[in-house]
């Protein structure tokens, strides 16, 4: 039995298979490669934070491949197949239209042109990292049996990597696609003026009429699954594991149905508008050193291993540390030796769907400006496990990938994309950003970062604060790209806004500048036709801009409090218009009264908290359900709180059925459902409704490979669970769902005076290998809203290695 399957069976039986502690004495290791130009060290802390020191540009970047693949061998296994479109070769037909997807929407421009957008050394930075890669997986396949665990269960090996991995879009934040279709479909059903009173549209008024010639029905076929497909993460199933034994019950046993959109399992609460990330600059005129500081938080999906990794370059013309994507080389949030940097989400519509009248006798033909085009056909082969090699054909229009045909209707529907252009792979202009000299270099760097659209900020050691908005955005002159439109050349884009005339700022007189996804662009802002229209919540935003303005003397500690912040101000606006309930019985009378003396703050130790959620949840379906017709629920599922809100303090403005009176019903019977949920879910007594527990709010933070396999096994590779606070609404965003699924499992902050006081954290862990002591060493911190040093100088690195890795050439 290979050895993995060997170790899984032993954890089975109740046996520890990894070190929790590190040993103090340091492990030194060597290894030899062809590929080096000169030696490199590699010194590893005890975080597992790996200081790569090199003597040139190659071997840099070759040993970030190297060890970053050595760490996170089977994440990078899965990336390299969803980028390649082999799946299906991997667990059978099911995938298929993923990989149809994939290939479909594949880069296909030049390559060369392409990495050099990324860096003027592009091609060497890109080709050397690769080989890194490629030698750790050559290395690796020296003693199959010793692959992680997962290659084990799964009966599969590493496969060598390219250059055209790397750029992949598969896994970048790249646009709006689903909501416009969804907006389209709404307006088809209820018109565009209803749809515009339940969405929460700014800045601007955006058109969302449906031009006649769209043939509405179409709308609501599924028009982009394969777009759908080749996007989300890959499930794993229990008949992809090779051995019977490690394999969990069938999924229908467990009332799991493949096909929905679970995480780990759990269903997940539609909340896109509250996934969220965060970050600031504070002045160093309101600091305790006198020295700005940058904070940054990026919120995506939780897993395990983590999407972050942590690592520093060290060679001439770079000295950079801090987070990014394991398979991007480079640095996308952290520091060189001048200046410091992060990123959020700047909500940018870098996509259109277009609609096409195509040629009654010839299928690949369609209407453009009155004119008949041909599509340009791409065939291509997929294989597939268990069956037969797929023949298919990709199409494409002057706008790009045809998604779905209608023969029938004689038409056809194609998704033009802006990351498809010369570098629209995600944060690898961050290549540029790493070896900025000032905000003049770094907002020139910017200018090359098409995806995804972020708030780019930036504090250095002169003291200058800078923000500059990023991402590719379409100049739309005479529609909104908030809906469907025909393809037959009336609605063209009229090229992209220079990134440098995105929204940005370096006066910053209050001495801070914070950003949480929500709308932040000046009133004055002259060019919205290339704004998008859908934003996040302003409460985190508002909150942030009230504790930065409310103190002086800011130090790291603070800032690391503010990070996890969890006082909502959706609670402090809610909880008053409820002093005139009626109140039914003991119970409420006590539910009441701890609601009417909170702190506003979601402690997972808190007992209103887990009420209040309740009643927020509560309220926000009770009005929705009052305000968007049951025909279109499918596509506006529920009100964003903002607007739930606004109907509350004018009801009359959205038409709300009963005006106040009916307001104050609303109310009456959300505190009462909020109350009976909290009972049902945590029983009658008071007590017991602490918020933070595995019956309410928690974190399990899953593998891929969950669903698939055997209890045993599922303690191997999940971590957790652990006792959370805060919802999708505050600083310290946990997500809306119990068990958190989304959120800031990397988080950093830095000194911009003293590099080696930094602090960061990355959960669940540096390492990707379950059986590793860095896959789970650091969750129990973060899980505690703790932070480890981020240390940058050659001698603080040094006091805390714990193993040294000498590549050799």
């Amino acid at each position: 039995m290979k050895n993995h399957l060997r170790m899984a069976l032993i954890y089975c039986m109740g046996q520890c298979l990894f070190a929790c502690r590190q040993s103090p004495s340091q492990e030194i290791l060597t290894y030899s490669t062809s590929a080096l130009q000169k030696p490199v060290e590699i010194l590893v802390d005890r975080w597992g934070v790996p200081h790569i020191y090199a003597e040139n540009e190659h071997d840099l970047f070759f040993s970030q491949g190297y060890y970053a693949a050595k760490d996170r061998l089977f994440q990078f296994e899965i990336w390299r197949r969803q980028a390649t479109g082999t799946v299906a070769e991997i667990l059978g037909p099911r995938e298929l239209k993923r990989d149809i997807g994939t290939r479909l929407f594949q880069f296909r421009g030049d390559m060369e042109e392409e990495m050099k957008h990324y860096h003027p050394n592009g091609v060497e930075i890109i080709s050397a990292y690769v080989e890194g890669v490629n030698a750790y997986i050559q290395e690796a396949m020296k003693t199959p049996e010793d692959l992680p665990l997962e290659f084990q269960l799964l009966g599969i090996q590493p496969q060598p990597w390219t250059p055209e991995i790397v750029i992949s879009r598969h896994q970048g934040l790249l646009g709006n696609i689903q909501q416009e279709l969804d907006v389209g479909r709404a307006v088809a059903i209820l018109g565009a003026d209803k749809v515009k009173q339940l969405l929460w549209f700014h800045p601007g008024d955006p058109a969302l009429q449906l031009d006649s010639p769209i043939y509405q029905p179409l709308l609501f076929e599924d028009i982009l699954e394969l777009y759908n497909a080749y996007r989300k993460p890959i499930r794993f199933q229990p008949e992809d594991l090779v051995d019977p034994r490690m394999q969990s019950a069938p999924l229908a046993e467990l009332g799991v149905e493949p096909s929905v959109d679970f995480l780990n399992g759990e269903v997940l609460h539609d909340d896109r508008t509250a996934i969220g990330s965060n970050n600031w600059l504070i002045s160093g005129e309101k600091t305790k050193n006198g020295h700005p500081i940058m904070a940054n938080d990026p919120h995506r999906t939780l897993a395990a291993p983590s999407l972050r990794y942590i690592s520093h370059l060290s060679a001439p013309g770079w000295n950079v540390i801090g987070g990014g994507e394991p398979e991007i080389p480079g640095i996308s949030i952290g520091h060189n030796e001048v200046g410091a940097w992060g990123l959020t989400v700047f909500r940018t519509d870098a996509e259109d769907l277009y609609v096409y009248q195509l040629h009654p006798q010839d299928p690949n033909k369609y209407k453009y400006k009155g004119k008949w085009e041909r599509m340009t056909l791409i065939r291509d082969t997929i294989a597939v496990k268990g069956g037969e090699m797929q023949y298919v054909t990709h199409k494409y229009t002057r706008h790009g990938p045809v998604v779905y045909e209608d023969p029938d209707l004689q038409a056809a529907c194609a998704v033009r994309c802006g990351w498809l252009e010369i570098g629209g792979s995600p944060y690898l202009a961050s290549l540029r950003m790493d070896q900025a000299t000032d905000f003049e270099s770094f907002r020139e760097a910017c200018n090359y970062s098409h995806i995804p659209g972020e708030n780019m900020i930036w504090a250095d050691t002169t003291g200058k604060l800078g923000w500059q908005a990023v991402g590719i955005a379409p100049i739309r002159n005479n529609f909104s790209g908030m809906v469907p439109v025909p393809g037959d050349g009336r609605y063209e884009w009229e090229g992209y806004l220079e990134i440098k005339e995105r929204p940005h700022l370096e006066d910053m007189p209050e001495g801070f500048f914070s950003t949480a996804n929500q709308h932040v662009t000046p009133s004055d802002y002259p060019h919205t036709n290339a704004l998008g229209f859908s934003w996040s919540d302003p409460f985190r935003g508002d909150r942030l801009k009230e504790v930065l303005s409310s103190r002086e003397n800011w130090n790291l500690k603070a800032s690391a409090a503010l990070q996890t912040d969890y006082y909502a101000i959706p609670a402090r606006i809610l909880i008053p218009m409820i002093q005139d309930v009626e109140l039914e019985g003991e119970l409420e009378g006590k539910a009441y009264e701890l609601l009417q003396t909170w702190d506003y703050v979601l402690d997972r130790e808190d007992k209103a908290a887990a009420l209040y959620v309740g009643f927020e949840k509560a309220l926000n379906t009770h009005i929705s359900d009052k305000l968007i017709p049951k025909e279109a629920r499918a596509y506006i599922p529920y009100l964003q709180l903002s607007r739930v809100i606004e109907c509350l303090q004018d009801p009359d403005a959205f038409e709300f059925p009963g005006g106040e009176a009916g307001i104050q019903e609303v109310l009456q019977k959300s505190f009462s459902a909020a109350v009976a949920e909290t009972e049902q879910r945590l029983g009658d007594n008071i007590d017991n409704w602490v918020y933070g527990q595995l019956d309410y709010k928690h974190v399990v933070i899953k593998h891929p490979l969950t669903l698939a396999v055997n209890d045993s096994l599922k303690k191997l590779l999940d971590v957790g669970p652990a006792p959370r606070g805060g919802y999708g609404q505050t600083v310290g965003n946990t997500s809306y769902n119990d068990n958190q699924t989304h959120g800031a499992t990397f988080r950093v902050h830095i000194d911009v005076g003293d590099w080696d006081a930094s602090l960061a954290a990355n959960s669940p862990g540096q390492g990707g290998d379950p059986n590793g002591s860095h896959y789970r060493d650091l969750f129990d911190m973060w899980v505690q809203d703790q932070y480890f040093p981020l240390v940058y100088s050659r001698s603080a690195v040094e006091r805390w290695t714990v193993r040294r890795i000498k590549l050799v050439p």
